[in-house]
C-alpha cells in the first residue's frame, strides 16, 4: 500500500462517489490511497474545520491543529487503518507545525471510530455539532451551503432539516509528552451500546 498527494479532480470523485455525504470539504491536505496492486483506492483528506476556532480550544494557534475531514475510499485498500496511519505519517512530514489532528464519529451513520481506535486515537469524549443540516437537493447538507444560495431564507423555511446530533470526538497527537496529558483525560473507546445512547 502506498500514498501520494491527491489532486483536486482525485478529491471530487472520491468524495462524491465513496463518502455517504457525497460532499466536498475544504481541503488543506489529500493524499490518494493505492493498494498493494497500485489500484486507486480513494483518497484521505485534512483541512482546518468547519470551526474557525478550533485550534484555539486546544491552546494552539492556526495551523497547528488539522481535522481528519474525509475517509473516502471504495473497499480496495488493505485496511483503512494502515491507510489513515500512513496518511498520518506524511501529514506530519508535509506539516512539521501540526501538532494534533481531531476527527469525529458520527453516530447517525451508525460509526465509532473504529478507524481511530485502530490507529490509537485518544477518545474525549461526545460533542455537539455546531452545524444544522438541511435536506438539499436529494441530500443532508450543511448550513454554510443553504447561508450561499440567494433565496436562503426560504430555503430554511421550506426544506426539512436535522437539529444538532452528538458526535464521538477523538485527538491524534503528534508530540508524545502532549500525547500523554491527553492521556489523563481519555475515555474508555466507544462500543455499540453507546449508539443508542446519542441524540437523534
Amino acid at each position: 500500500m502506498r500514498i501520494a498527494r491527491a489532486n483536486t479532480k482525485a478529491i471530487n470523485y472520491a468524495c462524491k462517489n465513496f463518502h455517504y455525504s457525497k460532499s466536498v470539504p475544504a481541503v488543506q491536505y489529500g493524499y490518494n490511497v493505492y493498494n498493494d496492486n497500485d489500484e486507486w483506492c480513494g483518497v484521505i483528506l485534512y483541512g482546518g474545520g468547519a470551526n474557525n476556532n478550533m485550534p484555539k480550544s486546544f491552546g494552539k494557534n492556526a495551523g497547528e491543529v488539522l481535522e481528519l475531514v474525509r475517509v473516502a475510499l471504495n473497499g480496495k485498500q488493505e485496511t483503512t487503518s494502515k491507510a489513515v496511519a500512513m496518511s498520518l505519517k506524511q501529514l506530519h512530514k508535509d506539516n512539521p507545525l501540526c501538532e494534533i489532528v481531531v476527527s469525529y464519529a458520527d453516530h447517525r451513520q451508525k460509526h465509532l471510530g473504529t478507524i481511530y481506535q485502530a490507529t490509537n486515537w485518544i477518545y474525549v469524549g461526545k460533542t455537539i455539532t455546531s452545524d444544522t443540516q438541511y435536506f438539499y437537493k436529494g441530500k443532508w447538507t450543511h448550513e454554510r451551503t443553504i447561508n450561499a444560495q440567494k433565496n436562503k431564507e426560504q430555503l430554511k423555511a421550506t426544506l426539512p432539516k436535522r437539529e444538532n446530533s452528538n458526535k464521538f470526538k477523538y485527538v491524534f497527537c503528534f508530540n508524545k509528552r502532549e500525547r500523554k496529558e491527553y492521556l489523563k483525560i481519555a475515555l474508555p473507546y466507544p462500543k455499540d451500546k453507546d449508539l443508542t445512547e446519542c441524540k437523534d
